[in-house]
């Protein structure tokens, strides 16, 4: 990725240390203006401690953070510019909606008219208007996140912080608040840092995924690149559900050959000449042709049909290869019975091949 010129959030050689136990290793990250970032990884990879640390809400043990320009490294949360959601909604019970969104501003000693137009322009932007008298018992879960984020907007700030906000909902809930903050990005242009370990959030939610792990940012580009070319293993294998189906084998030239077989992988979009050597071949469920139109394919297998989740939009069956097992995605409507063969095959220009000490892409 281009550098990021006169960036909205700058972190250069941020340690973190909890004792002995080293949290966050020499991390750099620029976040562009207006961009939504989103951090993405298992539990304790170190995402919502470095989110914790663009807050203030942790003492840094070495490194500076830079927010609009300033260095922040040592201020205190409230004079660094940003507005927080968490998980908790963190609401004042026995306030009312529209006094949980004022707090804030009135202990601040904001105007009141100022106060009212920034709850009625946040209140409109988020449709709670009609929940302005009403106390959080009576909303639901999604009424109460999105309270809670009216609070974060109210502050009128450059930058909003997101620390998992959507992990206590259902499904239903999740999915459509999260079609609403996407929503609310495009409609304010604010810089958003997002932390989740929800795949599906991070890439129908970011401009750009920090994938992260041990403290460290494995891979940063837009999802789609992410998705594509993923920088190593543990990334290809973090993104995509099911996730990619891998080889164990070796590298010689333009082939890989494997207990499945040996497959010609002239195609594979390469820098330069790959070092002979062992390998992991990796291929995407949605990427694995079958049946007739696995007949053309220059990689080709026939495997036996272990499970098939019938999923409506598509079906998800699991085969087996040579003792190894393979999900590959098909049609909603396709015919697989388990017991059966089926035909699979791919082309060599959708693999991706990961060296198999270092699992870095090759």
């Amino acid at each position: 990725m281009d550098q990021i010129v006169d960036p909205s959030i700058s972190i250069k050689h941020l340690d973190l240390s909890f004792g002995v136990v080293n949290v966050l290793k020499d991390l750099n990250l620029d976040v562009a203006k207006g961009e939504f970032l989103v951090l993405l990884g298992s539990s304790g990879c170190g995402k919502s401690t470095l989110l914790n640390c663009i807050a203030g809400l942790l003492d840094i043990t070495d490194g500076q953070i830079h927010i609009g320009g300033r260095n922040v490294t040592w201020a205190e949360p409230a004079e660094r510019g940003i507005g927080m959601v968490f998980q908790s909604y963190a609401l004042y019970p026995q306030m009312t909606v529209e006094g949980n969104l004022t707090f804030g501003l009135r202990n601040a000693r904001v105007p009141k008219e100022h106060i009212r137009e920034k709850v009625a322009k946040a209140a409109k932007t988020l449709q709670i208007e009609p929940l302005l008298k009403r106390k959080p018992a009576a909303l639901s879960g999604g009424q109460r996140q999105r309270v809670a984020i009216g609070r974060a907007l109210v502050r009128d700030v450059d930058v909003f912080l997101f620390d998992e906000p959507l992990s206590n909902l259902d499904a239903k809930l999740r999915a459509d608040l999260r079609v609403e903050i996407k929503q609310l990005h495009q409609t304010l242009g604010n810089t958003m840092i997002y932390v989740t370990h929800d795949q599906i959030e991070a890439m129908t939610l970011a401009d750009r995924i920090a994938i992260m792990r041990g403290g460290k940012i494995l891979q940063l580009d837009s999802p789609n690149e992410i998705y594509n070319r993923p920088s190593c293993k543990y990334v290809a294998e973090f993104i995509g559900s099911p996730t990619m189906n891998f080889f164990e084998g070796t590298v010689s030239g333009r082939t890989f050959a494997c207990p499945q077989g040996a497959f010609s992988i002239d195609g594979y979009p390469s820098q330069g000449d790959i070092a002979p050597g062992s390998a992991w071949l990796g291929i995407r469920p949605e990427h694995i042709a079958t049946g007739p139109d696995a007949a053309d394919m220059p990689i080709r297998l026939t495997c036996d049909v272990e499970l098939v989740e019938p999923l409506g939009s598509d079906t998800l069956v699991r085969v087996t290869a040579h003792c190894q097992q393979l999900w590959v995605r098909m049609d909603g409507q396709a015919q697989a019975l388990p017991g059966s063969q089926l035909a699979i095959g791919f082309q060599p220009s959708l693999i991706n091949l990961f060296d198999k000490t270092t699992e870095a892409r090759l």
